[in-house]
């Protein structure tokens, strides 16, 4: 039964991918968007063994992973597993790496489409969803329309169960079930950093004037300027934090397309931009773009300083509007970060250091081809949220309130971009600021509730909601990371296969044996999980000497720090089976750090000796630390085996953190 499965898979893949003139009529699973979510949810479901079609409104897989944002937003790896973590590896090894953060849109656009080759998952390209119906509180299924342009017809798909894995909550907003746009009061969740928030992030310096004329109000406000006034600290509204393009540029003269001047381009919406620039004597490209670098050359470019890539106030619109009307501001919004990035390296009154360093980059050749080498993916960090079964907010987000439901975490700072741009009055004079932006961290990884991944029962029993999941705008702000989404794209997935194997809605799965699951099996192939020995685990781990716990930039929760050369930390290497183990030390980024560390281990029957080289250790990307390879060893049943670290006879600061064990099998 297996094997015919497989085989009308594949024969089905082919067809639907190839000219969308096969879409079956019933399928077990139904995956709406083919972001990095939808990706893993379709994979992990056939997987699984159930039918599945992943459906995607464009023509390119992966969404803003594979769209330009390559410097991946971690907050700590220890929050990232199971198939999200496989494809980090998997980009790691294309590196050369154990596994990698940073990465090129073609690198990972590929890895996306070998997950969907390798299930063999049927997508239906360039078709988007028209409606939905249902029979009570079941999406019995949905009609879907071409969304290339062309004259096709709606076609009918039927399912048992569906994931919305789209940014922008389109399958559960037709299901009719509840949903939040924009920012709640403080006062409803009890929050602090919820609701209009002016902060000091990404933020004008006082004194800008905010009027075409200087000074003079019946001139009219600069271009991007609302009129609007500041509410109250923490009151609610319908504002959209700031979306923007993550850009991917080339420094390779063999490599790189000239930016031009693009059709629409007008210089006066960045007049505001040269008053910052004047007043802060900004003469690096760094204060106005956060150009990170990627391989090969290239960059992901975000949005940095008050005036930059985000085209704030833009986005208000977005999460309700019809496809036609999303496509207009699309346009606007690539015409915007285009325009930017011309007027930067063109434009005679930006200083000349910055038009230097501007014209180094340039569209690369090799990215985006079938796009014009643009990316088709805009960053769209917020839109609807589902108001679910449970809520997580703030409180989750700090530790004041912890679920036992967990089916993926969480580890970013409450991030929220700026909102608004506004006039303020401040000692008699009017002057610019931004609204909205918000960076709160400093707070250990948190579970995720998978109650907030699904509707009330009520209003859809058959649905789950990974990406647009119930949240407070500023939780979400914390949660809406790309390999988080693929962590809880993979847990509805499963979910649904049990729900369908039960004969469930989904809000009535066992939630403790989805997590067990998912810790057993979580590539869903029978790869034994790694081995995690944490600092934090008494049982497992010893200190002898003086040693001081830290909670910053380590894996997990905390890592211990010494500089005395004879203190030890022993990790017990808890294995239930004798065999062939990779043993890898989490190496974190730590202030006067020791050059070497001294490694003995004993495998159950003899130890052995090595140092650890910690200036080889090359930490990539947003992330405290790197996985570094100690060594292979044969570990065995016998006496206890163990890892134990200590300072090498070098001045210096050393972490215990974490070790990762990898057992091989036999081929």
């Amino acid at each position: 039964m297996r094997i015919l499965l497989v085989s009308f898979l594949t024969l089905l893949v082919s067809a639907v991918t190839a000219r969308n003139t096969t879409i079956p009529k019933h399928v077990n699973i139904c995956v709406y968007g083919g972001t990095s979510a939808g990706v893993i949810a379709a994979y992990s479901a056939a997987r699984l063994g159930k039918t599945v079609i992943l459906v995607e409104p464009g023509n390119r897989l992966g969404g803003l992973t594979s769209g330009g944002l390559g410097f991946t937003d971690i907050g700590n790896k220890y929050a990232i597993s199971g198939l999200a973590l496989d494809f980090y590896r998997k980009t790691g090894a294309h590196y050369g790496r154990f596994e990698q953060w940073i990465f090129e849109p073609s690198v990972a656009e590929q890895l996306f489409k070998n997950y969907i080759k390798a299930a063999a998952v049927p997508v239906v390209y360039n078709f988007q969803l028209k409606d939905v119906k249902k029979k009570n509180n079941k999406i019995t299924g949905i009609v879907i329309e071409p969304s290339n342009g062309t004259n096709g017809k709606p076609v009918y798909l039927e399912a048992d169960v569906f994931i919305d894995c789209s940014y922008e909550g389109d399958l559960m907003a037709k299901a009719g079930v509840s949903y939040r746009i924009g920012r709640e009061a403080n006062s409803e969740y009890n929050e602090t950093y919820n609701g209009v928030q002016l902060m000091n992030k990404h933020q004008f310096p006082d004194g800008i004037d905010p009027y075409k004329i200087p000074g003079n109000a019946a001139s009219g406000l600069l271009w991007g300027i609302s009129d609007a006034a500041l509410a109250a600290t923490g009151s609610p509204d319908r504002k959209v934090q700031a979306y923007n393009y993550r850009i991917c540029l080339t420094s390779d003269p063999a490599n790189r397309i000239p930016i031009t001047r693009p059709t629409g381009y007008d210089s006066t919406k960045f007049e505001l931009l040269l008053r910052y620039i004047q007043q802060g004597a900004v003469n690096n490209i760094r204060s106005v773009l956060k150009l990170d670098l990627m391989p090969n050359h290239k960059t992901d470019i975000n949005n940095n300083g008050p005036f930059s890539t985000d085209m704030i106030g833009w986005s208000d619109d977005f999460p309700e509007a019809g496809y036609s009307k999303r496509k207009q501001l699309l346009m606007e919004l690539e015409l915007y970060n285009k325009s930017l990035l011309y007027f930067l390296g063109h434009d005679n009154r930006v200083p000349a250091t910055i038009r230097a360093q501007m014209l180094e980059w340039g569209y690369p050749k090799d990215e985006y081809i079938e796009n014009h080498h643009w990316t088709p993916q805009a960053y769209i960090r917020e839109s609807r949220r589902m108001t679910g079964a449970y809520v997580m907010t703030q409180h989750n987000c700090q530790g004041g309130e912890t679920v036992s439901d967990g089916v993926g975490i969480a580890a970013y700072t409450m991030d929220s971009h700026n909102c608004q741009r506004i006039v303020i009055e401040k000692n008699g004079i009017k002057m610019v600021k931004n609204e909205g932006d918000v960076e709160i961290g400093g707070f250990p990884p948190y579970p995720i509730s998978y109650r907030s991944i699904t509707p009330r029962e009520k209003e859809c029993s058959n649905l789950l909601v990974p990406v647009c999941l119930s949240a407070s705008h500023i939780a979400y702000g914390s949660i809406r990371m790309e390999p988080v989404f693929m962590v809880l794209a993979q847990s509805a997935a499963v979910a649904a296969a049990q729900a369908i194997h039960e004969n469930k809605p989904v809000q009535q799965v066992d939630v403790t044996a989805l997590q067990e699951q998912l810790k057993k099996d979580p590539l869903l192939d029978g790869t034994p999980p790694d081995i995690i020995v944490d600092d934090a685990d008494t049982r497992q781990v010893q200190f002898s000497g003086d040693w001081k716990r830290q909670t910053q930039r380590s894996y997990g929760p905390s890592m211990m720090l010494t500089t005395s050369p004879a203190a030890t930390a022993t990790f017990k290497l808890p294995i239930t089976a004798a065999g062939s183990y990779d043993i890898y030390m989490y190496l974190p980024r730590v202030d006067n750090a020791a050059k070497e560390i001294k490694i003995t281990v004993f495998d159950g029957t003899q130890t052995s000796d090595r140092l650890v080289h910690t200036e080889a250790v090359k930490v990539l990307g947003q992330t405290s630390g790197e996985w570094h390879f100690i060594g292979n060893y044969q570990l065995k049943n016998g006496q206890q085996p163990f890892l134990q670290l200590a300072a090498g006879g070098s001045n210096g600061a050393v972490a215990a953190d974490a070790l990762l064990l990898q057992q091989k099998r036999a081929r």
